[in-house]
């Protein structure tokens, strides 16, 4: 039995297409993936995301246990901050990709892969086991929210008419159009508390939106109705993927695994060598001292040809030297964009591939990353 999000009635009623998404069963596109991903670049789109994973950690010891297990330096955080980081085992290979936030002193928040959510709390369990330095609370809060995520350039111009006021927890703001980028804060919403975070994964301006349930179900109906003249539209998990590959944000199971580090992935940024030791640390520093054996790439068909798709391989001088992890048809640029895995020496851009589609190779090139450089207004 597919689990299934307290929005998924909304999403019937607007005659979604579900499909079974790791054992959720989500939209994939309401109209077109190529329709909602136009909403989001040039108006604003809405996603269902509550199938997320919550996961709270607090107590005095939790800043110096999360800086232990994950790769950025939570110590940078004020209350109401956030940041990008990885969850690494010892090997360095990648356990979760997920964003954390300070919401008080001793108490963080952390935003985990739908896909990998039991093993992540089980893995967390038992690094949080052999914890001995300080109080610690860990709690998997996944079931409390419900979330949804409000991307695109337009969505500043209503959403604070949605969400009216200033905030009423983590940090103190007059709108929700205050927020930074990678802030968060409480607001009242009917009469409960929304968390509002300035952060997405398309590449635009936006928000993402933590809630009880019923309230979550109550502002997507208010979201659809306040944005339609801003352009809004609902928007599927097919829209999403096409709007991350071209921007070239990584997904968990794609680009990201347990066998591939962060330095590999190319969001070696977000590991900080300079804060102590933490999990796979010796052999992230041996990666960005000395190099590695393979690269994520960025590339565009330059051949006229079907959309490239994950796990086709790369070919190099009649030598097949990768594969692809993410592929597809670029709304925004019509072309075959996608990402993948080569040897160092193959991946500077301008550098000539081939990619092996339905038997056949058709001919490409590693490009800068992003692919698509979002227009800021």
């Amino acid at each position: 039995m597919l689990k299934r999000t307290p929005l998924f009635a909304a999403h019937q009623k607007a005659g979604a297409k579900l499909i079974d998404f790791g054992g959720w069963e989500m939209p994939v596109q309401y109209t077109s993936i190529t329709d909602e991903h136009l909403a989001v670049r040039n108006g604003a789109g809405l996603f269902d995301i509550s199938h997320m994973g919550e996961v709270t950690v607090c107590g005095a010891g939790a800043a110096a246990f999360l800086n232990s297990i994950l790769t950025n330096d939570i110590r940078k955080l004020e209350s109401g901050q956030g940041q990008y980081t990885l969850m690494c085992n010892e090997r360095g290979g990648i356990i979760d990709d997920l964003y954390i936030y300070r919401l008080s002193a001793d108490v963080y928040l952390l935003i985990i892969n739908a896909s990998r959510i039991e093993d992540d709390v089980a893995w967390l369990q038992s690094q949080a086991a052999k914890f001995s330095s300080g109080e610690l609370n860990l709690t998997d809060a996944s079931h409390h929210y419900a979330a949804i995520a409000l991307q695109g350039p337009r969505v500043k111009e209503f959403i604070n008419e949605c969400i009216p006021g200033a905030s009423a927890s983590v940090c103190k703001i007059n709108l929700v159009t205050d927020l930074k980028k990678n802030q968060i804060a409480g607001f009242h919403f009917d009469s409960h508390n929304l968390l509002v975070s300035r952060t997405g994964y398309t590449g635009e301006d936006g928000f993402e939106i933590l809630g009880p349930d019923s309230d979550i179900q109550h502002l997507w109906d208010k979201l659809l109705a306040v944005g339609q003249p801003f352009g809004l539209k609902p928007a599927g998990l097919g829209a999403r993927d096409t709007l991350r590959t071209e921007v070239c944000y990584p997904l968990y199971g794609h680009e990201l695994d347990e066998n591939t580090t962060p330095v590999e992935a190319g969001v070696g940024f977000f590991v900080s060598l300079d804060k102590g030791d933490f999990n796979g640390r010796a052999v992230l520093a041996d990666q960005k001292a000395n190099g590695v054996k393979k690269k994520l790439v960025a590339f565009k068909m330059t051949d006229k040809c079907a959309p490239p798709r994950p796990h086709y391989p790369i070919w190099v001088n009649g030598a097949k030297v990768g594969v692809v992890t993410s592929g597809t048809q670029s709304p925004s640029l019509n072309v075959g964009i996608g990402m993948g895995y080569v040897p160092p020496e193959f991946a500077k851009p301008g550098t000539k591939i081939e990619i092996e589609i339905r038997g056949k190779r058709f001919a490409a090139m590693v490009v800068p990353k992003p692919i698509y450089k979002v227009q800021k207004i």
